[in-house]
């Protein structure tokens, strides 16, 4: 959970770098508009930053306060009663505050000139105008109510911007917090997986190898060295979720060796694995269970059966066939894919390898097969 925890913390520290260089280069804008001829009319810039700091303080208090505690806890109604009301309210204010800042200023007299060698003068604030002289018609500038208007439709599109800012955050969020816990599910469900092919088996093996003392010694040795080799597998080498692809291999082949000591002559089964196999590491338990189910499902101690594990190394990638027989009174039995289910299989393959891989399953009236391919990196 840490890690989940760490994802969440950089996400939200993503957000705030995202938001504060928005922001800046919103505040930038009158900065580079407002200047002409080298001079800055900064009165214009403090002016127009006083009606971007009312949207800003509008973006905040969603952001901070109404979006988390009132619209993702589904309070809708409450919620858009608090956001139009804070919106009119921080809006409305900083209207009235700019146009009181923005009070008509008497107009400059020009400039005269006096007469030939004498300093030009300027004429006071309460001198006279010159006669004929008419001050230039400005920009005309929208009303009160206009400039009302304009600011809560900025307001409101600031509002549905900081909504959205903060719903792809929480998205973001959930789904790291998703596709870890999938992926503790997954450690459980490999973790059970391992522990299910502990108890029975082992008791079968152990019974094997106590009557194969008396009839064949070597093959008894032989056993036992497996099984040694199983248990140490499942207990040290899968503890990190993951192996050499060496050892996984090893892993099955004690596995097939081990079980052909619970069947008679009428199982084939046959194992096919690379002598030179790459130094590259896979998700421990890989083909455990569809090797566990074609002994479950393919066996019959009454008919012909047979069983083919194959393992292929080439242009980075692994591919594993597993053929199995099926019998009609199996069936009737068992119809469901056993282990940890086909279902769950994919959805371990999907966390593991997202879309690398391939799984192809051809089931027959006779015959059942797994074709799985997977990439690797070495």
């Amino acid at each position: 959970m840490k890690t989940t925890e760490a994802k969440i913390k950089n996400i939200q520290r993503i957000e705030i770098v995202v938001f504060t260089f928005v922001w800046m280069a919103v505040y930038a804008i009158p900065y580079l508009i407002q200047q002409s001829e080298n001079k800055l009319f900064w009165d214009r810039i403090l002016f127009e930053w006083t009606g971007i700091t009312a949207f800003l303080v509008v973006f905040l208090v969603n952001i901070l306060v109404l979006v988390p505690r009132f619209l993702f806890p589904k309070k809708y109604f409450l919620y858009v009663v608090l956001a139009v009301t804070v919106t009119i309210v921080i809006s409305s204010a900083s209207v009235s505050f700019k146009f009181y800042l923005n009070e008509l200023k008497p107009v400059e007299m020009p400039r005269m000139e006096i007469g030939p060698g004498m300093p030009p003068m300027e004429l006071g604030d309460k001198m006279p105008m010159p006669q004929g002289y008419r001050a230039p018609d400005g920009p005309k500038k929208p009303s009160l109510l206009m400039q009302h208007v304009n600011s809560l439709i900025i307001s409101f599109l600031v509002l549905v911007a900081s909504i959205a800012f903060k719903m792809i955050s929480k998205w973001l969020s959930e789904e790291s917090l998703r596709k870890d816990v999938e992926k503790e599910q997954l450690k459980t469900e490999l973790a059970l997986l391992r522990h299910q092919v502990s108890p029975h088996f082992f008791m079968n093996t152990l019974n094997n190898i106590h009557a194969l003392i008396d009839i064949n010694t070597e093959t008894a040795k032989d056993a036992v060295l497996r099984l040694s080799t199983l248990m140490r597998y499942l207990l040290y080498e899968t503890t990190l979720g993951h192996s050499s692809l060496k050892k996984e291999l090893e892993f099955i082949e004690s596995y097939i060796s081990l079980m052909k000591l619970r069947f008679t002559n009428k199982v084939t089964v046959t194992c096919v694995i690379p002598t030179l196999v790459p130094d590259i590491q896979i998700p421990a338990m890989l083909f455990v269970s569809f090797i566990e189910n074609a002994f479950k499902h393919g066996v019959s101690y009454r008919q012909q059966s047979y069983i083919d594990f194959t393992i292929i190394i080439a242009n980075e990638q692994i591919t594993c066939f597993i053929r199995n027989s099926k019998h009609n009174d199996l069936q009737k039995t068992e119809k469901k894919y056993s282990g940890i289910g086909m279902q769950n299989v994919k959805k371990s393959l999907d966390l593991l390898f997202a879309d690398k891989y391939q799984l192809d399953v051809i089931e027959t009236t006779t015959d059942f097969e797994v074709k799985l391919i997977i990439p690797y990196n070495k």
